[in-house]
């Protein structure tokens, strides 16, 4: 976690990234030849963020709500459908070709399998220099050797790394190199995509402690996607919880841990378990009902209105809530939620919830295959 300021304070840093109602949506297609659109994959749809200098945005959710998709739009390595990205002010998303090549320089990217996002046939030597001669940044062999062993040094690789190529390394070692690949280019912003799930947990203390110590010696932004909910704990100073394409929660790390208030993320952490054996016998404990439902054919109105015990008969199923402060709440506490003051306040109660199937036909386009699973299972018709 950063030491900078809380963005929630009147001392906080200035936007790095703002993120305006993005979305991705993947065309569902039919036929060999000129396939039709008969759907699409809603993987993200209408997320706001903002990050801002130097701290720790952590994005959680269970697998398949689209983070990953979300770091890659921001990055513009996945195009976006509709919204805006604005780094340091400047929009992002309508850059093309050498202006995008040219800005990629200030934001980079750790990709949660080190293995298949380093070239086997590059030593290390190669995969660091070519970003810096891509970027106009080398300043001859002996500078940039100098360079080299400054962040081989810096992440913890062993002497005579260089020379070596990535299937010589351990998982660990290798998403160390990850690390410094994204840093040769001095960056101001990474995103971390799942950066230790990879990984022993002895091993994953060691990539955040140093992700930590780089971003104080270096002055770093991070964007960590985790579904963990314990790294993203210990690495961010904010936290977005996101659920099937869309942000439910935001707040700061220690209000959102000490105090969670959408019924989503009081879920979430009531699965992870605690030290205390009385104290996990004790703990209230919230079971979903039912299976994430499918982003091609996500539900009307809140989108985690098929699993909430909270659930109400008026508009959770018909008018999708926006994230808003949430009243009395420290500032910064943002929920999508209609009745997120009474359930805080005791004034709605859990009730049991009898697992919803989604009516995907109509949701879908029309001529949408019938029974549409996973995504896995539509793209693969």
């Amino acid at each position: 976690m950063s030491e900078h300021a809380d963005p929630a304070t009147n001392g906080a840093a200035p936007a790095l990234l703002e993120v305006e109602d993005l979305a991705v949506h993947f065309p569902i297609t039919q036929g060999v030849f000129r396939g039709r659109t008969v759907g699409h994959v809603y993987a993200v749809d209408g997320v706001s963020l903002t990050v801002r200098r130097g701290e720790t945005y952590g994005l959680v959710g269970e697998s398949g709500c689209g983070k990953s998709t979300l770091g890659r739009a921001i990055l513009k390595l996945t195009e976006p459908t509709r919204g805006e990205v604005r780094f340091d002010g400047r929009d992002i998303a309508g850059l093309r070709g050498e202006e995008l090549r040219k800005a990629r320089r200030r934001f980079q990217m750790v990709f949660q399998d080190p293995m298949s996002s380093l070239d086997p046939r590059q030593s290390v030597e190669s995969l660091l220099t070519e970003g810096m001669k891509a970027h106009g940044l080398s300043k001859g062999p002996e500078a940039d050797r100098k360079r080299l062993q400054e962040l081989v040094d810096a992440v913890g690789l062993p002497k005579g790394a260089l020379r070596r190529y990535p299937h010589e390394f351990s998982g660990g070692q290798r998403q160390r190199i990850g690390i410094a690949r994204a840093l040769c280019v001095e960056p101001d912003l990474i995103v971390a995509d799942e950066p230790v799930s990879a990984l022993d947990v002895s091993v994953q203390a060691q990539v955040l402690n140093l992700l930590s110590r780089l971003q104080r010696e270096l002055g770093l932004t991070y964007l960590v996607i985790a579904h963990d909910l314990a790294v993203v704990r210990h690495v961010s100073d904010r936290v977005g919880v996101m659920y099937l394409g869309g942000i439910v929660e935001e707040a700061p790390s220690t209000d959102l841990y000490a105090d969670p208030q959408h019924p989503y993320t009081r879920a979430l952490l009531s699965a992870v378990p605690l030290p205390d054996p009385e104290a996990e016998d004790r703990r209230e404990r919230i079971l979903l009902a039912g299976d994430l439902p499918s982003p091609a054919a996500p539900p009307s109105g809140c989108r985690f209105h098929t699993r909430c015990p909270w659930k109400q008969a008026e508009r959770c199923d018909t008018e999708r809530p926006a994230l808003r402060q949430l009243e009395g709440a420290a500032s910064g506490h943002r929920v999508a939620c209609h009745w997120a003051e009474q359930i805080r306040d005791g004034r709605i109660r859990p009730h049991e919830v009898d697992a919803t199937m989604v009516d995907e036909a109509a949701n879908l386009a029309v001529g949408t295959p019938e029974h549409a699973g996973s995504v896995t299972e539509i793209l693969g018709r």
